[in-house]
């Protein structure tokens, strides 16, 4: 790996240091350094506040050294912020059901690994799943504990027949479509269908919130580059998005927004709230739809396309950009933001390149060296995937990790430099 000209220059005065120390190890111990004063302590690194939450605690429910609570919240234990939260944390929601729990927690690994702000998950997850989300979070080393808070909330719908909605495409799939509604303290929010990987910081997408115009409020990617092999394109009865359709796996939200915005629609003449607009929408097209609540957030932005921003493939990476030859432009030039294994990818041989970034970010332990235990053996896994399309393209999977990887390296590196040159 290469490293920058500073990095390298302050890795070889660190080695330097680490030479001295050993040398002059067995003749006396090192002066300790005077216990910091008001004076001369560092400045403390401000924690992101989260309005008027109850104090927050470690995993274990204890407190830190010096009275301080960690800043993981006690499992279980809800936040009553009263102010935009999305100004504290990277908000990151997540649908987990029957044997969904391996993959939710795969993805919420990949996610604290390489994001730099705090993150906030909201896990909607069947009572059975609860506690043993609670069980595997809590057994996550603190370094990587303390970069995120969660609640865990029950599936609920706020309209229309609950059975309906928990079977239509995937169990509880649908409960994506009521965020807004449950969520009423959260500004903005990232919704991930459990198959996801982040191979970057979800702070790079938050980024795109930003770009949103006066009347946009939601953002995905196309459900296909290519019109004429597209699924909408070729077999939809009902109406969809552009050309080729959206896909939900990746969905960017300003919730406010949709929850102040009256929606135009087929049904009546006027708009209608979000909410009022759900359940009449279901019952109109019901017998046409195949996708469950993609093909109705599909139908609402085919009457609503003012609203919608459409990222990139490279943020939401299928199977489909590479299965039948490569047609992902951006993860060409880029390299994959964040992959979507869907129709099972991770867990069978069909694609086996996927399968395989899966189980190296499964197989991960937490605090060991990234390119060692992580990359390399990636690399290592790719060259038994070379007789598939997708196979054959490697820098496509590889490029945008490996960057990130070098930037949390470098990051450890300077923050450890910067510790040690304050003494």
């Amino acid at each position: 790996m290469r490293l920058s000209c500073k990095v390298a220059a302050a890795l070889l005065g660190l080695g330097s240091l680490l030479l001295l120390y050993l040398l002059a190890g067995s003749a006396a111990a090192p002066p300790r350094p005077p216990p910091a004063t008001a004076a001369t302590a560092p400045p403390a690194r401000r924690q992101p506040r989260l309005g008027r939450s109850p104090p927050r605690r470690s995993p274990a429910g204890g407190k830190l050294a010096g009275g301080k609570l960690a800043s993981a919240r006690k499992p279980g234990e809800h936040r009553h912020s009263k102010e935009p939260s999305s100004l504290s944390c990277m908000h990151l929601a997540v649908v987990a059901c029957g044997d969904r729990l391996e993959e939710t927690l795969i993805m919420l690994k990949s996610a604290v690994l390489f994001s730099n702000r705090k993150l906030c998950f909201h896990i909607f997850a069947e009572d059975s799943l609860k506690p043993e989300f609670e069980k595997k979070l809590k057994e996550w080393p603190s370094s990587y504990t303390k970069k995120f808070e969660y609640d865990i909330y029950p599936i609920t719908f706020s309209v229309g027949n609950a059975q309906e909605w928990k079977k239509l495409f995937k169990p509880c799939a649908a409960q994506r479509l009521f965020l807004p509604v449950i969520l009423k303290d959260v500004d903005s929010l990232l919704y991930v269908d459990t198959d996801v990987l982040f191979l970057r910081p979800i702070d790079d997408i938050w980024h795109i919130l930003k770009e949103f115009n006066s009347t946009q409020l939601a953002a995905m990617a196309p459900e296909h580059e290519i019109p004429k092999i597209g699924w909408y394109s070729r077999f939809a009865r009902h109406p969809y998005y552009g050309t080729t359709g959206v896909n939900s796996g990746v969905m960017l939200m300003n919730l406010t927004r949709i929850r102040n915005t009256q929606f135009k629609n087929s049904m009546i003449p006027s708009g209608l709230s979000w909410e009022e607009m759900l359940y009449p929408l279901y019952q109109k097209y019901k017998n046409y739809i195949t996708w469950g609540d993609q093909d109705l957030l599909n139908i609402i932005f085919y009457f609503n396309p003012e609203c919608l921003y459409v990222f990139p493939c490279q943020w939401n990476y299928r199977p489909d950009h590479c299965m039948y030859g490569s047609n992902c432009k951006g993860a060409e030039e880029e390299g994959v933001s964040i992959l979507h294994g869907n129709r099972g990818v991770y867990h069978d041989d069909k694609q086996p390149t996927f399968k395989a970034l899966y189980e190296v970010i499964r197989d991960f332990p937490f605090e060991d060296n990234l390119f060692q235990s992580l990359y390399y053996p990636l690399q290592s896994k790719f060259l038994d995937t070379v007789h598939t399309l997708c196979g054959r393209i490697p820098q496509v999977f590889l490029k945008q990790i490996e960057k990130t990887m070098k930037k949390v390296y470098e990051n450890q590196v300077i923050v450890y430099l910067g510790a040690n040159h304050r003494y």
